[in-house]
């Protein structure tokens, strides 16, 4: 979803400073919602500005490049591991406690391949008896 331009972010402080008018009045004016008005009354106020905030980025990555050291050396120890496995051996070698999925997108941004053993079932008949 994009921000709105800085153009109608002016516009709207402009109509929401004429007397007499209500926030809900300048959202329909606007199409826009009432909170987007009265947030961005609320930015100008505090910050003087209008203009849109800039993107977060997200939340910071759980595994540091340590971790991630660790959990390669863990994948290299025990290639077939499934991810519980792989998860409680990171704990044991001192890395961080971390979630089935964490471990799971951890592994994929590395592009691991996990390539499990095959099952091969012992055989039923045993020949020369």
């Amino acid at each position: 979803m994009k921000a709105y331009s800085i153009d109608l972010r002016e516009r709207v402080v402009a109509a929401c400073a004429l007397p007499g008018v209500r926030i809900y009045q300048v959202a329909a004016q606007f199409r826009v919602s009432i909170s987007f008005v009265d947030k961005l009354l609320c930015r100008q106020r505090t910050t003087g500005s209008v203009a849109a905030l800039p993107p977060s980025g997200g939340p910071a990555p759980r595994l540091d490049p340590a971790g991630r050291a660790q959990l390669l050396v863990c994948l290299g120890q025990q290639p077939d591991a499934t991810l519980d496995e792989v998860r409680a051996a990171l704990a044991a070698a001192g890395g961080p406690a971390l979630s089935r999925t964490a471990v799971w997108r951890a592994v994929e941004s590395m592009r691991w391949g996990r390539k499990k053993k095959a099952f091969t079932p012992p055989n039923a008949i045993r020949s020369g008896s």
